[in-house]
């Protein structure tokens, strides 16, 4: 999971970030408003905690920005004030969540992961996902590609699912192995390879903008150029 952190406190922000790193996250961390900002409009990013008092932009522009913006990345304030107006300013501004410093950083972690729940369960519900001119109808089980219907096998089809729904994010081959196979391959295998290739000859032969690329020794990712 790609967590950015926007957190100007150089204590927390290491604690914050070397814990949430140790649980297995991929973590950014912006140390002012501005470049919080920057961070957190990128593709992939899955959840936002963020200081409200930062040099620069503060951090109820920025979560009303990316509001504003139609991002729907889950926001965690992690802040001093403890007031309940404070608490109320930051909700209605957009944020999923309020942790007043200082914390339990088994609480930061709990709290993180019920909001990635919600998260995934509100993106299964989702029975059409659109990617640039590339959509995907789960109910029809059909795939189009600027009005050209695509005809997928179901593991082609599964592959294409988890890539839209990750879009921006860089999938290792791990993780497709579990998620498309669902039990352990030998990580060296090459059926990932094998099943990618296959797809991106049918989403990208026939279009000038390709859409799956090959991140060398990561993994794979869909993304417009």
């Amino acid at each position: 999971m790609h967590v950015v952190l926007i957190e100007d406190d150089e204590k927390i922000g290491s604690f914050v970030s070397q814990g949430l790193k140790q649980e297995g996250h991929n973590l950014s961390w912006a140390r002012n408003g501005d470049d919080g900002l920057d961070l957190a409009r990128q593709s992939g990013v899955d959840i936002v905690i963020v200081d409200l008092m930062l040099p620069g932009k503060d951090g109820l522009s920025i979560i009303l920005e990316l509001r504003r913006a139609k991002i729907a990345t889950p926001i965690i304030i992690l802040s001093a004030r403890a007031d309940v107006e404070d608490r109320v300013r930051g909700l209605e501004a957009g944020a999923d969540d309020y942790l007043t410093k200082p914390f339990s950083f088994a609480e930061l972690v709990a709290r993180v992961s019920a909001l990635m729940r919600r998260a995934s369960a509100r993106v299964e519900t989702l029975t059409r996902l659109e990617f640039a001119d590339l959509t995907l109808d789960l109910v029809a089980r059909r795939v189009r590609r600027g009005g050209l219907v695509i005809e997928l096998q179901t593991k082609e089809f599964m592959l294409l699912e988890y890539f839209m729904r990750n879009s921006g994010r860089v999938l290792s081959k791990t993780m497709i192995l579990q998620h498309v196979w669902d039990y352990g391959f030998d990580p060296q295998t090459n059926v990932v390879d094998v099943l990618v290739s296959r797809l991106r000859s049918k989403i990208d032969r026939d279009f000038p903008e390709k859409l799956i690329h090959t991140i060398r020794g990561v993994g794979y990712v869909l993304r417009s150029e």
